[in-house]
């Protein structure tokens, strides 16, 4: 079963050197608005991406969907008047073997059997589970590897359709979310009363984490494909990407990256620079403020 999200069309290409990806032809990726087959292997931790074109809303795309028929994923109907704001987490950084997922949608989730099993779909094996509970709901965090490889995931566009497919199970069980999602605006029953590319301020941050490399936070709206166009647009000025976290919570996204420029943390100038390419990128209104 799958689902069709507005997103575009693009291409890309990767170039082989001794810090960059190498293709293959077993990893799902997306070409031409479709999954095709292509593995990419990570010799560093340097994204090294190049890209041709942009997305576009004019073409769909489609993400694996649990075929469950269920209302809700074993979780509670969310009946109650106050809407929880739903949270994914995509994080590279706390485990070197695996990619960890977190979700929370207040106690709302139940234990997202059918979400894993889409994640599945995408050929990725969900190697450990646990759920704890805090003051802000259950969080139902798991650890996912390349189920070809045992490795944990670093291609951008597949860990941009793991985050798509967790907010499109996240809408089908349970519709009440979409009015906290940006997505909803485009494919949700209830779509978010706030104009997303209105009343939601862009803020960049970059400081130095050690003399090696540089700490770079964006928080902006979200939008499909947001993860792969950062990277993309970060590398196209010969900085690397080496790891990092990327958030999605309710209507905005938050992501942090460790960058770097031939090994060693950005100088100013070129801190300048990449924090002038993102807000011309993103459009979006900007604040001094950062809310990290």
């Amino acid at each position: 079963m799958t689902v069709a999200v507005a997103m575009a069309s693009w291409t890309s290409g990767l170039h082989s050197t001794s810090t960059s990806w190498t293709l293959k032809s077993s990893e799902p990726r997306f070409v031409n608005g479709v999954f095709t087959k292509t593995s990419i292997a990570f010799h560093t931790k340097c994204f090294c991406l190049h890209q041709a074109g942009r997305w576009s809303s004019s073409n769909m795309k489609s993400i694996p969907r649990a075929s469950s028929a269920t209302a809700v994923e074993d979780g509670s109907n969310g009946d109650t008047d106050t809407i929880p704001t739903p949270i994914v987490i995509i994080d590279q950084d706390s485990d070197q073997d695996a990619t960890v997922v977190e979700i929370t949608f207040g106690d709302r989730l139940g234990a997202l059997l059918d979400t894993m099993n889409a994640l599945k779909n995408l050929g990725l094996n969900v190697v450990k589970a646990n759920v704890f509970l805090d003051s802000s709901g259950k969080h139902n965090r798991f650890s996912i590897t390349k189920a070809d490889t045992g490795r944990k995931v670093d291609d951008p566009e597949l860990l941009e359709a793991i985050r798509l497919t967790i907010i499109n199970n996240l809408i089908q069980y349970h519709p009440e979310s979409s009015a906290q999602l940006a997505m909803g605006a485009a494919f949700g029953v209830m779509p978010p009363q706030q104009q997303v590319d209105v009343d939601i301020a862009t803020h960049i941050n970059i400081q130095d984490d050690g003399p090696d490399r540089s700490l770079l936070y964006v928080e902006t709206a979200d939008r499909p494909g947001l993860l792969v166009d950062l990277v993309k647009s970060i590398t196209d000025i010969n900085v690397a990407v080496e790891s990092g976290e990327f958030d999605t919570e309710g209507l905005l996204a938050k992501a942090k990256f460790h960058v770097s420029y031939r090994g060693k943390a950005l100088i100013k100038p070129l801190q300048q620079v990449i924090s002038n390419s993102l807000r011309y990128f993103l459009r979006r209104p900007t604040t001094e403020e950062a809310s990290f």
